[in-house]
């Protein structure tokens, strides 16, 4: 699969931040403005807080929901850029949210998910990469960690994959150029012409 990310052209690249690059700070704010993000957490305090940071960082579409199925719901009647997920929800949990939103038909299935949970141990993080997530937070969460995991979904988003038993980001996040095993990506099995 060739594509990366549902998010337009200029996010992929990073143009958003270019209060970093000298530009206008400002910019980088009504860039944030143009998101669309869904937050999908039982915790009312959680949502709150995850909310308070993502306003007060400029971005002005934020929708609501109380668990998974609620969230699936909202996934499949609206578009969203990017969606926060807590691993433990009732009525459906974190994981099969995920899997929910990477069954969807068209764009959707593309959205960045990262991953909100207080199981941080290995068990419980490579359950949620085999689901489909983009990224993962551990909580307790800070403002910073919510923007770091926001910037690297913008800036690094990753190719996605689709597999018989997966489909999501890719799950390789180590690119080892003296790999000299089975080659078995498709941008591997591509000619490539040199210079």
């Amino acid at each position: 699969m060739a594509r990366t990310s549902p998010l337009p052209e200029d996010w992929a690249s990073g143009a958003h931040a270019a209060g970093r690059r000298g530009h206008d700070a400002g910019a980088a704010m009504s860039e944030l403005a143009r998101l669309s993000l869904l937050i999908v957490d039982d915790n009312p305090q959680m949502r709150t807080i995850l909310g308070s940071v993502l306003l007060a960082i400029g971005v002005r579409d934020i929708a609501y929901a109380p668990n998974g199925r609620a969230g699936l719901d909202m996934v499949q009647t609206a578009s969203f850029d990017i969606i926060f997920a807590d691993y433990e929800m009732p009525v459906m949990n974190g994981l099969d949210f995920i899997r929910g939103v990477r069954a969807e038909p068209g764009e959707r299935r593309f959205t960045p998910v990262i991953m909100l949970t207080g199981h941080s141990d290995l068990r419980h993080i490579l359950a949620a990469r085999d689901a489909g997530m983009t990224e993962f937070l551990g909580k307790p969460v800070t403002a910073r960690d919510i923007l770091d995991k926001l910037k690297a979904v913008i800036q690094r988003p990753r190719p996605f994959i689709e597999a018989t038993s997966y489909f999501g980001p890719d799950r390789r996040r180590r690119h080892d150029a003296a790999y000299v095993g089975p080659k078995r990506r498709q941008a591997d099995l591509r000619p490539t012409h040199e210079l």
